[in-house]
């Protein structure tokens, strides 16, 4: 008799540890592969700046209308609303023709005729998903993922409001291409990789049903195929700037959340080789990067891609961080380039910054703040904390 209780004893505690093991891997699975989720765990049950300015958003996105891609007065090429549709920036009408057709670049000066299609749309329900979802993971007030989950379900899945899975009317230009996109309409979805990371907070809620879940992962599963397959993702993935970076990262990111491990993994192993050493040259300068209006912007901006892409990479065990080219090409490198005209005049930098100096040289900081945080160092301590502001209500202290 206690020879088969202690049979049975041993297969109770083989399921238990089977089990804990289970929901150990399933956690791990649901962790954001960019924010900390440390960090922000340690904000709970506080009463910080960061904390208040997030629940105080947040109080204002619950009886906020939810954007969606019928928002937009004009309608795709295509007939169909719930394809996005959006303009290119630096796109403005031309002075020589009647019509203003077709539109000319000014590199650097955005048209506020941007603001009339899906890309502001789409910033505000992305932006509105995050703060909601933070907000719910601080309090656990089941009030913020609903209203978190309502706006998911309006953009993503919906019928009468969804947004089709492609950006075949991305960046458009008026007067060109028939209406259509372009591949640099991809970098719109953007806004989508940090808001996976919230939704990841959002999967603990029971205002969040298994079946939206599965809705959501196939939308993405959807949209990662298109972006894959079609004429205008194999454009942006051929892209040889921060274009093409931010789109490794895109594919990555929505590969894991659709669980295509195999997708996730050829990605992050080509990255060095395809976008660090390709971008980046011996000396640290971006060239691609350097010869636009906004130099040091676009370089900071492209570092900011591939720290995503390193965060992402250590959540999946690899490091691309320390990756490095036989003739010295990293990332490091491109910081080190920067690094001279932190805190300096945008009349000392040899390239063209045409505005928001002091904006790209607080996102510079935060490069460099990430850098520490992922290599658990204090290399770049004493520069960020010289020239990062001291309020503590931006959202960056409490997600990264």
């Amino acid at each position: 008799m206690l020879r088969y209780s202690f049979i049975y004893m041993k297969k109770y505690i083989s399921c238990l540890i089977g089990l804990m093991i289970l929901l150990s891997v399933s956690n791990l699975q649901a962790q954001p592969r960019i924010w900390n989720l440390n960090q922000i765990n340690s904000a709970k049950n506080t009463n910080s700046e960061v904390v208040k300015a997030v629940i105080k958003e947040a109080d204002k996105h619950l009886t906020t209308t939810i954007a969606t891609v019928m928002d937009k007065p004009l309608t795709p090429a295509s007939g169909d609303k719930h394809d996005y549709m959006s303009m290119g920036r630096y796109w403005w009408p031309n002075p020589d023709t009647k019509d203003g057709l077709p539109y000319i670049r000014k590199d650097g000066v955005s048209n506020p005729e941007i603001e009339k299609l899906d890309r502001t749309s789409l910033s505000k329900m992305a932006r509105s998903v995050m703060i909601l979802s933070l907000a719910y993971h601080l309090t656990n007030n089941d009030e913020y993922a609903q209203k978190a989950v309502e706006n998911l379900k309006k953009w993503f899945l919906d019928k009468k409001t969804r947004m089709n899975p492609n950006m075949e009317f991305g960046q458009t230009i008026p007067g060109r291409n028939n209406g259509k996109g372009r591949g640099e309409g991809v970098l719109d979805s953007y806004s989508f990789v940090e808001m996976l990371d919230a939704v990841e907070l959002l999967k603990s809620s029971k205002k969040f049903p298994k079946e939206d879940q599965t809705a959501l992962k196939d939308w993405f599963s959807s949209y990662l195929n298109w972006m894959l397959t079609s004429e205008i993702g194999q454009e942006e993935y051929n892209a040889k700037n921060n274009h093409g970076t931010a789109f490794d990262v895109q594919v990555v990111r929505y590969a894991l959340f659709t669980e295509n491990n195999e997708v996730a993994d050829k990605f992050v192993k080509t990255f060095p080789e395809r976008r660090i050493f390709s971008q980046i040259e011996t000396n640290g300068a971006q060239p691609l990067e350097l010869q636009r209006t906004k130099a040091f912007g676009y370089s900071v901006y492209n570092l900011t891609h591939f720290m995503d892409m390193a965060f992402i990479a250590k959540s999946m065990n690899q490091d691309i961080f320390h990756a490095i080219s036989n003739d010295g090409r990293s990332i490091t490198k491109a910081i080190e380039f920067l690094l001279p005209y932190l805190g300096k005049s945008p009349t000392e930098f040899p390239y063209q910054q045409i505005e928001e100096w002091d904006k790209v040289q607080i996102d510079f900081c935060w490069v460099l703040k990430r850098v520490d945080i992922l290599m658990g160092t204090d290399n770049y301590k004493n520069f960020y904390s010289k020239y990062l502001p001291d309020n503590g209500k931006d959202l960056n202290f409490l997600i990264y």
